[in-house]
């Protein structure tokens, strides 16, 4: 029987995190191998509908020179693939590949696949954190009512006319009640049991959503209490402006838990048309749709902005296979991404829903595992408390990654990064 090979790396998902760490793993001399189940790289980007839309500018997505059409769902999908064409990575992408199981054997990460076992010392699971849509299981009795998670409109056209309910708190929601709006749904109704934090503002989304000015804060030494006292105040002032009060959450903004959602300019100049009811969805019976607190209403179609889960059900070990969240994932981390159940193993996913450009936090990452494979880095195995954003990324691993921070590449080049770049332009690839 022929021996299978050994890799120094495999990585799990060919979305824009595993694409990234194929590039750098590529650029340090390792020999790795990305498996994508798919027909294609481009991950969750591939599966959405056309309308779905990035919630930060496009220079800040943008890394280097690396073409971005647009903040739409197309033009993210080509932005990725632009990766694969620019770096000459087809070659070590293995389409068509999902991972039925991924076991650590004691001395190396075996993968099975529809083309056999994959063998590699070190693994990158990079199937995303936002893998799986999470719909609430409510009690159905023959239910008439037309059900789509935001991932699964495709045509928001079929919203013309009809009477909608809108479930979530968060980015998904409010971009569905702007779909609402601008297709003339006949009612709109919005239910939440939270709400989140967003930037009210008369802009578009590519351009309240840039996260330069954070970034500046970050370098220039404001400490996370000063972040929060200098976001929070704008936040309040913004929703009386608006005379939103009544969607301001009741916790704090704290950007070590929180995202900052840019604001949806249609949904917020058409709020008073918004039947909002605090509460979650109980029971689905006919057309009718009862809420938590009594509340019946009558619904065509009810759109899920619920999110997403995270599914790591492939994995042997069951201390990860049941993961279900982004936020139970980082706090079974060290050092951000390293894996504190298994050997190495790292899940670039917990970079997600923090206030920041996710490609600009692969790439950071990314770069550090592979120093930690070739032996210049030194990533401890100290889970953190509270989520790293954007440029604190780069100030902790630095401390941690000789190899990729060293001489002239140090914090202050990153600090002249993010003070001295355009705002409309995007950081070089590093």
């Amino acid at each position: 029987m022929r021996a299978i090979p050994l890799l120094d790396l495999a990585i799990i998902g060919g979305g824009v995190a595993g694409v990234i760490h194929l590039h750098y793993a590529r650029q340090s001399g390792l020999d790795a191998l990305l498996l994508e189940k798919q027909g294609g790289v481009g991950g969750l980007w591939r599966q959405l509908p056309a309308w779905q839309d990035i919630q930060i500018s496009p220079a800040d997505w943008t890394v280097g020179d690396l073409p971005l059409g647009g903040p739409k769902q197309p033009y993210i999908l080509a932005n990725i693939e632009a990766w694969v064409e620019r770096f000459c990575l087809a070659d070590r992408i293995r389409l068509d590949s999902p991972v039925s199981r991924a076991r650590y054997t004691g001395t190396c990460w075996e993968l099975d696949t529809p083309q056999g076992t994959v063998r590699a010392r070190h693994l990158v699971a990079a199937t995303g954190g936002h893998n799986t849509p999470a719909i609430p299981d409510v009690l159905r009795r023959e239910s008439a009512v037309r059900e789509l998670h935001s991932s699964a409109l495709r045509d928001p056209a079929e919203l013309s006319g009809r009477k909608v309910l809108v479930v979530g708190g968060g980015a998904s929601a409010f971009d569905l009640m702007d779909l609402c709006l601008e297709y003339k749904a006949r009612r709109i109704a919005w239910a939440y049991r939270g709400l989140r934090w967003f930037t009210p503002t008369g802009k578009p989304k590519i351009i309240a959503g840039s996260v330069r000015p954070f970034a500046k804060m970050q370098v220039n030494g404001l400490n996370v209490a000063q972040q929060n006292a200098m976001i929070g105040a704008d936040l309040l002032a913004r929703y009386e402006k608006f005379g939103i009060q009544s969607i301001r959450p009741e916790r704090p903004l704290d950007v070590r838990h929180d995202q900052l959602i840019p604001g949806r300019a249609r949904m917020l100049a058409s709020f008073g048309e918004l039947k909002r009811y605090p509460g979650s969805v109980e029971t689905i019976e006919g057309r009718d749709v009862t809420l938590s607190d009594g509340t019946r209403l009558a619904v065509d179609v009810l759109l899920w902005g619920t999110g997403y889960q995270t599914d790591l059900s492939y994995f042997e070990e069951p201390r990860i296979a049941r993961i279900r969240t982004v936020g139970e994932l980082a706090s079974r981390c060290a050092c951000i991404f390293r894996s504190l159940d298994a050997p190495d193993l790292y899940f670039p996913g917990v970079g997600l829903d923090g206030i920041g450009s996710a490609p600009w936090a692969f790439m950071l990452m990314a770069r550090s595992v592979m120093s930690h494979i070739r032996g210049t880095a030194q990533l401890d195995m100290e889970p953190l408390a509270c989520r790293l954003n954007h440029f604190d990324i780069v100030r902790y691993l630095a401390e941690r990654d000789f190899g990729t921070y060293a001489g002239e590449r140090g914090w202050d080049f990153y600090r002249d990064l993010a003070l001295g770049t355009p705002d409309d332009q995007p950081y070089p690839l590093l």
